[in-house]
């Protein structure tokens, strides 16, 4: 489809400033994440697979064979898995458990533990250290987490704050890597209101953030994204869990 030429101004401004918003459903998926997305060892994993979009998510973050990768809070190890495999042996990937999360989450520190020593995923490596001190043994290409940004705004994970989870992301990072947050959406204008309560986050609070950090916006992947949600319960309701409307943003470290 080619724009009118009204239109190609605007377009290439937008391009240029990385505000194109992007549907990774819409994008081709790479063959070597169509590969980590079948692999054996992640076949527990299959069922939820069309609910989470695990593959569009890992394609829109740019990983691939050989890549880096810090992944904050993992979980269940959901995504750890279809990185892990994605990035290959030549790969890396590292879980980061704070301190001030770990000791509400044992058993998924100890999943995670557990991962890293087995056959299948030997590229897996589970750094726990206090929230304020993130860090990283050598720089890497991607950074993600998903549904635990607004954490940083709570109490419990004092003194880390959103500001500076984004400084260390930043110097987690290779010049002109990514940074990939997923997480729930709140209405329009509530800021950091609904973190504690609700759990979730404004989009438009947490990209005046990262951006205040250094990084430059890049796009979003609209995979996620539910209009039916109301925005006004929280996200473990029964009437919306697993389905709530959930924002995927990139942010890229400028080269």
């Amino acid at each position: 489809m080619r724009l009118p030429a009204s239109r190609l101004l605007p377009f290439a401004l937008a391009l240029a400033l990385g505000t194109v918003a992007v549907n990774a459903s819409a994008s081709e998926v790479p063959a070597y994440v169509k590969a980590a997305a079948a692999d054996p060892a992640r076949a527990g994993d299959l069922a939820t697979d069309a609910r989470r979009h695990g593959a569009d998510l890992v394609a829109f973050s740019e990983a691939k064979p050989g890549s880096s990768v810090l992944e904050l809070i993992p979980g269940g190890g959901y995504f750890t898995r279809l990185f892990s495999k994605t990035v290959g042996a030549k790969g890396h990937v590292y879980l980061a458990w704070p301190n001030q999360y770990a000791g509400e989450a044992r058993s998924d520190v100890e999943n995670s533990q557990a991962l890293a020593k087995s056959k299948d995923f030997g590229n897996v490596e589970v750094l726990v250290q206090p929230a304020e001190a993130l860090a990283v043994p050598h720089p890497v290409d991607v950074v993600f987490t998903s549904q635990n940004y607004h954490d940083y705004n709570d109490k419990f994970m004092a003194p880390a704050t959103v500001d500076t989870l984004n400084r260390q992301v930043f110097a987690a990072l290779k010049p002109g890597g990514t940074w990939i947050i997923v997480d729930h959406v709140a209405e329009a204008g509530s800021g950091m209101r609904d973190t504690d309560t609700l759990h979730r986050i404004d989009p438009a609070i947490v990209r005046k953030q990262v951006e205040a950090a250094g990084f430059t916006y890049v796009g979003e992947s609209k995979v996620l994204r539910n209009p039916a949600d109301g925005l006004k319960v929280k996200v473990f309701d029964k009437t919306i869990r697993g389905h709530t409307d959930q924002f995927a943003y990139k942010f890229r470290k400028p080269k």
